[in-house]
Order: structure tokens, then sequence, then C-alpha cells
């Protein structure tokens, strides 16, 4: 599907078949999701199916995490019109800081941080992220929201996949994210349907010799 292209028919997630496959190797994420960033319709749509379950939910701050929750917590956060806070990886922040280690999708062990002169008691903060595959960078993030004295009002993501951690964060928070049930099954088995457009640059964490799904594009699907 075209980058910029905008279909007539826009179904709840019809974006999430511009995401794009890995085609790098096991040591990045296996997919590419902020190719529908490019989409001024689909930012703004993934934004409006972000937000639903938190219409009657009072939030006063939204935070993003480093680095690509730093473009979807921005959208988010300018259509609330609530400020935004970046939750960094360890070492960029010139000012004081509080920490909390985690492992990332990729077990690799992280530090992350956040300023000490935005979070208190009474804030309620929307977490935002633009993938959650094992969960362990929101879990973190969620610890220093909390640590802090903030309340987490939310966690937002394109996609949160069924891991041990992704269901924790379902059970123990309000979630949000762009993925119809019909196709989380696709999430997480970490290979979409759409990927098959992309013909031959298809994911490179596919196994030699698995062929891709059959069943056609992910517009098509939903």
């Amino acid at each position: 599907m075209d980058a910029l292209a905008v279909p007539e028919d826009r179904r709840r997630g019809w974006y999430l078949s511009l995401m794009a496959p890995n085609t790098k190797g096991p040591r990045f994420a296996w997919l590419d999701p902020s190719r529908l960033y490019c989409n001024h319709q689909a930012l703004s749509d993934c934004v409006t199916d972000l937000l639903q379950p938190f219409q009657n939910t009072s939030i006063d701050l939204v935070a993003g995490i480093d680095a690509m929750g730093f473009i979807l917590g921005s959208a988010i956060a300018t259509r609330l019109g609530r400020g935004f806070l970046a939750i960094r990886k360890a070492g960029h922040l010139c000012i004081q800081t509080k920490e909390q280690a985690y492992k990332d999708y990729s077990s690799c062990q992280k530090l992350m941080e956040v300023r000490l002169d935005v979070l208190r008691a009474g804030l309620n903060v929307l977490l935002v992220d633009q993938w959650i595959e094992t969960g362990g960078t929101m879990k973190a993030a969620i610890a220093l929201v909390e640590k802090l004295g903030a309340t987490v009002a939310g966690v937002a993501a394109i996609a949160i996949e069924n891991s041990n951690g992704g269901r924790w964060i379902k059970d123990n928070y309000t979630s949000s994210h762009c993925v119809p049930d019909e196709l989380q099954a696709q999430i997480d088995r970490q290979q979409l349907d759409s990927f098959q457009s992309f013909g031959s640059r298809g994911s490179a964490n596919e196994p030699e010799g698995m062929s891709s799904p059959v069943g056609g594009s992910l517009i098509s699907t939903l």
C-alpha cells in the first residue's frame, strides 16, 4: 500500500497495513510501525482510536517513552491539549533524574530516566509507546511515574502483544491499542498477512523455508 494513500473505507485499524516488515535481521524489531506516521490521516485516525477508552478519564499529562513513543505521545498530547513529558534512555538529560532498570524486547539490560520537577502526587499521566512486545520498557516507565507519586491514568500503544508482560499491563491498567480482535493473533505470532504486499522484502525474522501466511492484506482482513 502506498504510504501516503488514504482509502475511502477507513475502518478501525486500516492504517496497520502501512507498517513495514523487518528487512535487516534479528537485532532489529520485527516490524517498523512508524511508516504509518508518514500518512497524515493514518496518524490522526490512530490517535483517535487510542483515545477512545479514555474519553471519560482525567488526563493531566502525556508521557512518551524514548524514542518512538515521542512521536505518538506528542500527537496524543496535542489532540488532548495537554503537556508532553519525555521519558528518556539514561544519560541524555542534563538535570537531576530518577532512574529505573529494565530489559527491552531484545532482553538487553538498560536504564530509563525521567526529570524530577514535573511528576507529583495528584497528577494523572497517560503513558504512550509505539509498541509493547515483552512489556519490560512500559513496566519501567510505570514504575518511574508511580515512584515519583503520580498516577498512571492508562497505557496506550499501537499494539500490545499477548506476552506475559503485555497481559500484565492489560490486567493492571486501563490500556488502549489499535488492533482489532481478529488481527491480534497475527500480532502475537509476529507475522502480519499484510507483509505479503512487500514481496521479496518480507520479514527477515521469518525462518528460512517458511512461507508467508495466506489471507491477503490487513485491509482485506478488516
